[in-house]
């Protein structure tokens, strides 16, 4: 839409983001005030839908019980047949407001948990962290993952918006347009990258076991997860500000995850230079991963947040 990801990571929320997205200008408070009123009313679920959730096995995968839900939803549209732009705009909001609700829900029932309900007010990154753990997060917190929910908001042709729009160009509807969006995204080479970085931090473990991890990863002619871009040939600018906030978290939690990152980044780029004369710089998801695990967030939700985030996109 024109605008400057940093200026919006630095200065907007991700309901500015989303309407944005959905309008193509940034709202002024009225239109941000409406916009914010719709989404707290949609962001229930129907009742069936959570009662299909609790039918699954508790070993099904996060991704794939989003896409199903997000499929049943099409089931209580009451203007189904209306194909008009203001009615898809009018369920592209309710999609933004319930996908979080969705993967908190989920993530409840299959740790036997009650489900949230979700708030009449406060934020989209406030809502989401409450509904997962039952309690409110702290300000700081929350803005740190309204920020990141700005950054993964919107990013050109990629494989999950590919999808989406081959599928609506059908004219399918928008529910299956969605759901075949987030199949295309649950793939480890899409929005599934940043649980592999994660699990390649937990293999690490130790910053002293970083080089000769990369080394012998980068030998084998194997990839770092988190390095390297099809598009950027320079630093993803999201990645920037991800490594900021990834920072920032770790001290507060007083983990190591992002001093093993940082430190994968810095190996990796010495030895791509020094054995293939290559540039090579991290991408949107190293510092994800590290962010959303200081969160205290499941490792197997790093690519329904994704979701929840792109789907405004």
């Amino acid at each position: 839409r024109g605008y400057d990801i940093l200026d919006l990571a630095n200065h907007s929320t991700y309901e500015e983001t989303a309407f944005l997205l959905l309008f193509g200008d940034l709202p002024i408070k009225e239109e941000l005030d409406e916009f914010n009123s719709k989404l707290n009313e949609a962001r229930r679920i129907p009742d069936s839908v959570t009662k299909n959730m609790k039918n699954k096995p508790i070993s099904a995968h996060p991704m794939d019980v989003l896409q199903s839900s997000i499929l049943d939803l099409a089931d209580y549209d009451r203007n189904r047949l209306d194909e008009g732009k203001n009615a898809n705009i009018e369920r592209a909001i309710s999609l933004i407001a319930k996908i979080p609700t969705i993967v908190a829900a989920w993530d409840r029932i299959r740790n036997k948990q009650d489900v949230i309900e979700p708030l009449d007010d406060n934020s989209h990154a406030h809502n989401f962290l409450y509904m997962l753990r039952g309690e409110h997060p702290k300000h700081e917190i929350s803005k740190i993952f309204d920020i990141s929910l700005i950054l993964h908001a919107e990013h050109s042709f990629n494989a999950s918006t590919f999808a989406a729009r081959e599928i609506a160009s059908t004219r399918a509807s928008i529910y299956a347009s969605i759901g075949g969006a987030v199949g295309a995204l649950s793939g480890e080479l899409h929005g599934g990258a940043n649980i592999q970085v994660m699990k390649m931090l937990l293999e690490i473990e130790d910053l002293n076991n970083v080089e000769k991890w990369v080394k012998e990863r980068l030998a084998k002619g194997a990839r770092v997860m988190g390095m390297g871009h099809a598009v950027y040939r320079t630093t993803d600018p999201r990645s920037e500000v991800l490594a900021t906030l990834s920072r920032a978290i770790s001290k507060e939690k007083d983990t190591k995850w992002f001093d093993i990152t940082e430190k994968i980044e810095q190996v990796t780029k010495k030895v791509m230079y020094q054995t293939k004369k290559m540039l090579i710089y991290p991408n949107v998801d190293l510092y994800s991963a590290s962010l959303y695990y200081s969160l205290g967030i499941p490792i197997d939700l790093n690519t329904p947040i994704f979701a929840i985030s792109r789907i405004a996109g």
